[in-house]
């Protein structure tokens, strides 16, 4: 029998989850949120931070590519507002897209984020939230802000399930709860 993986026991929304740590560098670990495919967990976090918004009128809810998708949907519908995915990869269909580039912590790879051309009227001008599952390094945070930048839309507040490593770093973010970053050093 295999050995059970290393794991950070949260709990949020009234729920408890398990969080695998993985090594993002030598002697470094974070514990990993993957809300996809938990419609549980999404809709109870969903609920939970739809009671955190702030009222900002025309408000557009504003995600990056790929885990927080389910996230921002389920606020979307908590909320009623509107929401906007910007993509990693650039599709013919996006038309005159807007784009501007990211470092992944879980990849340590540079990922490019698209505005497509029909999301770039729905932000233009209007108030927006900034929605993740887990702020860590900020550097999705820091491209979301460049793109609405670029799109002229006013970033109003910033939600996540989770902040990670330095929580005074993440005082004007809205979160349920912070992870901790694991180095050898806590062993």
């Amino acid at each position: 029998m295999a050995d059970k993986p290393d794991v950070y026991p949260v709990e949020v929304a009234g729920l408890k989850r398990d969080l695998r740590l993985f090594e993002v560098a030598p002697g470094v670990r974070i514990a990993i949120l993957n809300i996809l495919g938990d419609t549980e967990f999404v809709q109870a976090v969903a609920r939970e931070l739809a009671k955190k918004l702030k009222d900002h009128g025309d408000t557009v809810l504003v995600t990056a590519e790929a885990k927080s998708i389910p996230l921002i949907y389920a606020l979307s519908v908590e909320t009623g507002l509107p929401y906007v995915v910007l993509r990693k990869s650039y599709k013919p269909y996006m038309g005159e897209a807007l784009s501007t580039e990211t470092l992944s912590i879980t990849t340590g790879e540079p990922q490019t984020l698209y505005l497509d051309e029909k999301d770039r009227e729905l932000v233009k001008g209007k108030p927006v939230v900034l929605v993740d599952d887990v702020i860590s390094t900020g550097s999705t945070l820091q491209g979301m802000h460049l793109m609405m930048d670029k799109a002229g839309a006013e970033v109003v507040q910033q939600v996540a399930v989770f902040t990670e490593g330095d929580r005074a770093k993440w005082h004007d973010i809205v979160a349920l709860g912070h992870l901790p970053v694991f180095t050898d050093e806590d062993s």
